[in-house]
């Protein structure tokens, strides 16, 4: 009997039929690799097949992409529920606002142009908010707050904390919505006493702040809507957490050559003491000639 007949007396179907062999002999590889993704799935529930081969490659896997995008299909991997957003943007203010100066930048480094943006929280008890403020050539969190004010102290905070970690020179733009909690006179006093440069999304635009809006997404999706915070002080280490330990250090970007932000950040710094050591030894040769 010719393949194709068995096939069709035994309703199955001739891919199955030839792929049955080699699922026999390598069962407990198969078994393995879906172990690694399942794995990985729970860390990070957001990945898809690419960055999910990224990261098995990573951690010595070897598998195509066509083969994990057939695993995690099979393995029902690919699913993730969405959620609605509530804005919490109140740009009904008299206070002072300023172009959009970041869809025009190329950027080129670090400390170039920041992002900020601000989100609502909801926990077991009570409503809390967020401010980020991320690098928006590494995608790196530099500063961040949580409190239950939407008041410009919040905002104030986590800027900085930025400051602090960063140092940045003067020049640096600093890239946000137009709420009142950005456009507020503290908020602005600050950024002009360190040389930073205000930019503002324009009115009813939220692609203009496109970084910021896809990393609180990414934010609640693989970690908010995964946990139930009793309180605020639950909430405040469990972001923490997530945004020190696991988005900057562990989460590939697929922006960044399928790398966390703080790696791709030290690859971007040697590259840059590698360029300036060659610059000294370039002038160093042209004085001694």
């Amino acid at each position: 009997m010719t393949v194709r007949r068995m096939c069709a007396l035994a309703k199955v179907s001739r891919a199955g039929f030839y792929r049955f062999p080699m699922a026999g002999s390598g069962g407990d590889a198969e078994v393995e690799l879906r172990d690694a993704m399942q794995r990985i799935a729970l860390e990070f529930p957001s990945y898809g097949w690419p960055r999910m081969t990224e990261e098995l490659a990573r951690r010595g896997w070897a598998a195509n992409h066509k083969r994990v995008y057939r695993l995690m299909r099979e393995d029902n991997l690919l699913c993730l529920r969405r959620r609605k957003f509530v804005a919490t943007t109140d740009s009904a203010h008299t206070l002072p606002v300023y172009p959009n100066l970041a869809g025009a930048r190329t950027l080129t480094g670090l400390d170039q142009l920041w992002v900020a943006d601000i989100t609502y929280l909801r926990l077991r008890t009570e409503f809390v908010y967020l401010a980020v403020i991320l690098d928006a050539y590494s995608r790196r969190v530099i500063g961040w707050a949580l409190g239950r004010t939407l008041e410009d102290t919040l905002t104030l905070q986590a800027l900085r904390l930025a400051l602090e970690q960063r140092r940045p020179a003067p020049g640096l733009v600093h890239h946000s919505d137009r709420g009142v909690q950005y456009a507020s006179g503290d908020y602005t006093d600050l950024l002009r006493a360190h040389g930073i440069v205000i930019s503002m999304s324009r009115k009813g635009n939220p692609y203009d702040n496109a970084k910021a809006e896809s990393f609180l997404k990414t934010l609640k999706y693989e970690e908010v809507f995964r946990e139930d915070y009793r309180d605020l002080i639950e909430a405040h280490a469990g972001i923490g957490y997530f945004l020190e330990q696991v988005y900057n250090q562990k989460r590939l970007h697929s922006a960044l050559g399928y790398r966390p932000p703080a790696e791709f950040e030290l690859a971007v710094r040697a590259d840059q003491s590698a360029a300036a050591r060659l610059l000294a030894t370039a002038s160093a040769t042209q004085e001694s000639v």
